[in-house]
């Protein structure tokens, strides 16, 4: 046996071992008890193998928009949903039954999402006539069946035939969309009457019927085929050079193939869709409806329906544009003016590090003077700025955090002349002055860096109501605790309040089907005060599927939700406020209903539902 052999083998072997792991996953060993006094189970433990499996499962069935995929997510989801049932939740512990809750929530949200999945494949099914046979090919590879040349070289050269039917018929729905087409009728003589005579023959099959498709699902499908693209190219690949008749079958038919797929994406993306990638590109998202949103709401814990949200979205809306109207009346004019004077007062380009470095200064002595939360050094050393690129600023055009970096937006010498304005007046110093407190201390940086150190197995469960709403819950303290002294300030901070307010209206409406992505943008500039450049590129990254359809709602819910857990606490003199902010980044980015349950110490049962009136009746 040669050395080649040998590591052919060995590969094999190893190979089979892993599959045979993942079929078995039903029989891998049980957590490990617990220390005395924690219960029979070690929750912490038995979530990070859920997290293993879960985590083996999708890396090993990557193949997006496939039935296998969803099936074996489906089975492990399913696995894990027994084993968890049958652990004795009264022998718990409070931060164990915690725990367990927020696996139940996980599991079940799991399951939905890949409901939603699988309504999603069903809507393109008719738009991907290549996907199953893609997706067979690469699973017996997987398999390691033996490959019959001869015979996938004759499915992949049927593909740019399919695409060119599917085409057809996108086409025909185009040219005329007001009309459907009907039935073909039974063949008539010229009387009019059915010819049944014999002999006569049959009539052509009917054409195939049109075929309707939206610009959000002709955005989908054209990324769902460029997956597939990828799927059949790494197939190819696989074998190409390796098995030899492979390239004498396959060479012209994988070429073929692999231009029609990719043909057919740029068509359906730029033609159908209409995004052509200039800045103007229309607006397209995927709404998921009040069905799969109420179910994320439950996931969440969040005892309100999305209409619900949206109306607190709007009671604190009205709030900050009364504060708003009477910081205006300080500086001597309305709002509107009042506003684009401070936008107005901006940096020159080059110097807008400066005014990070200035802002993060002044909020950190005014934690500490206050006593407000403990920074560990450590956490004060370890960050920095980036700036943004143009191109990243379509989607972000504000600043952001990503640990350890702050990331900046300003204008940049290659931005129009009108887009490097509009950068500067949406990154003025008085917007800075809450942004860089909301980003790194006490806001992201410090939230990350005692997420690393407390109970890290919870990042499982991350939430924007936590992670969003920790920082936005500072902006609400920062303002109660006088932290801006001029009116341009208090502007400065209420711009991004009412933006938060806004970002929930805007977001629960378009995913209700209540409100276009025009109307969105429409709404963020007239009553929010934005650039219409800030509000296309808010507005876009809200609907292009990278976020949760929660996730904008997040900011402000979560920060009124920790707001009135620390009225509950520290302004009835349970907590003092180091303490409490202490012991809310010590619970990890979970669900704000079990941080309250952790600290008040409130029992909770097996069946345990969202309850919390945060926001009142």
């Amino acid at each position: 046996m040669t050395t080649a052999h040998a590591s052919l083998l060995r590969g094999i072997f190893y190979f089979l071992l892993a599959t045979a792991s993942i079929a078995a996953l039903p029989a891998a060993p049980a957590p490990a008890k617990a220390p005395s006094g924690r219960g029979t189970i070690d929750m912490p433990e038995f979530i990070r193998l859920y997290g293993i499996d879960f985590g083996s499962v999708s890396r090993f069935y990557e193949l997006p928009w496939s039935d296998a995929r969803l099936e074996r997510l489906e089975r492990v989801t399913h696995e894990w949903h027994t084993r968890l049932d049958a652990i004795d939740f009264d022998k718990l512990d409070s931060q164990g039954r915690i725990d367990w809750l927020l696996l139940r929530n996980k599991l079940t949200s799991e399951s939905a999402r890949l409901d939603l999945e699988r309504r999603r494949i069903a809507e393109m099914d008719e738009l991907l006539p290549s996907r199953k046979i893609i997706q067979e090919l690469e699973q017996a590879r997987w398999r390691m069946e033996p490959l019959d040349v001869q015979k996938a070289a004759g499915l992949i050269s049927a593909i740019p035939d399919q695409v060119k039917k599917v085409r057809k018929r996108i086409e025909k729905e185009k040219k005329d969309s007001t009309k459907k087409e009907a039935r073909e009728k039974p063949a008539t003589d010229s009387t009019g009457a059915k010819d049944d005579s014999p002999g006569r023959e049959d009539p052509k099959p009917a054409p195939e019927p049109a075929l309707k498709i939206s610009p959000s699902l002709a955005r989908r499908t054209a990324s769902a085929v460029s997956d597939l693209r990828g799927t059949l190219k790494g197939w190819a690949g696989f074998y190409d050079g390796f098995v030899p008749e492979f390239s004498w079958w396959m060479k012209k038919p994988d070429e073929t193939a692999l231009t029609a797929l990719d043909d057919y994406a740029k068509w359906l993306r730029e033609e159908i869709a209409g995004l052509k990638g200039g800045d103007e590109e229309p607006l397209i998202g995927d709404p998921i409806g009040a069905t799969a949103l109420e179910d994320d709401i439950a996931a969440e814990m969040l005892p309100y329906s999305a209409e619900q949200l949206i109306a607190i979205g709007e009671k604190e809306f009205a709030w900050c544009e009364a504060r708003m109207k009477e910081a205006a009346q300080e500086m001597g004019l309305d709002w509107k003016a009042a506003l684009a004077k401070v936008k107005g007062d901006y940096v020159p380009p080059g110097q807008q590090d400066s005014v990070v470095l200035e802002e993060a200064r002044k909020s950190i002595q005014f934690l500490k003077d206050h006593e407000l939360v403990t920074i560990p050094p450590l956490a004060e050393e370890i960050w920095r700025m980036t700036m943004l690129q143009p191109d990243a600023q379509k989607t972000m055009p504000y600043a952001a955090y990503s640990g350890p970096n702050m990331l900046v937006a300003y204008a940049k010498d290659e931005m129009k002349h009108e887009d490097k304005l509009m950068s500067m007046r949406g990154n003025n110093r008085h917007f800075m002055h809450i942004v860089v407190p909301h980003e790194l201390i006490p806001g992201h940086h410090l939230q990350g860096f005692q997420a690393a150190r407390h109970r890290a197995y919870r990042s499982a469960f991350s939430t924007p109501f936590l992670v969003e709403g920790w920082s936005l819950y500072w902006e609400l303290m920062l303002w109660e605790l006088n932290y801006s002294k001029s009116p341009e300030d208090r502007i400065g901070m209420l711009f991004w309040r009412m933006h938060r307010c806004a970002r929930i209206i805007v977001s629960l409406k378009f995913h209700l089907g209540k409100m276009t992505p025009a109307e969105m943008v429409n709404f963020i500039v007239e009553r929010v005060g934005h650039e219409k450049l800030g509000a296309t590129s808010e507005v876009r990254r809200f609907i292009t599927g990278g976020y949760s359809p929660l996730y904008q709602c997040g900011y402000m819910i979560g920060g009124l939700q920790l707001r009135a857990l620390r009225r509950e606490l520290v302004e009835a003199g349970k907590l003092k406020d180091r303490e409490f902010n202490d012991a809310i980044l010590a619970q990890g980015p979970i669900p704000i209903e079990f941080i309250r349950a952790a600290l008040t110490q409130t029992p909770l049962r097996r069946d345990a539902r969202p309850q919390w009136k945060f926001a009142g009746d």
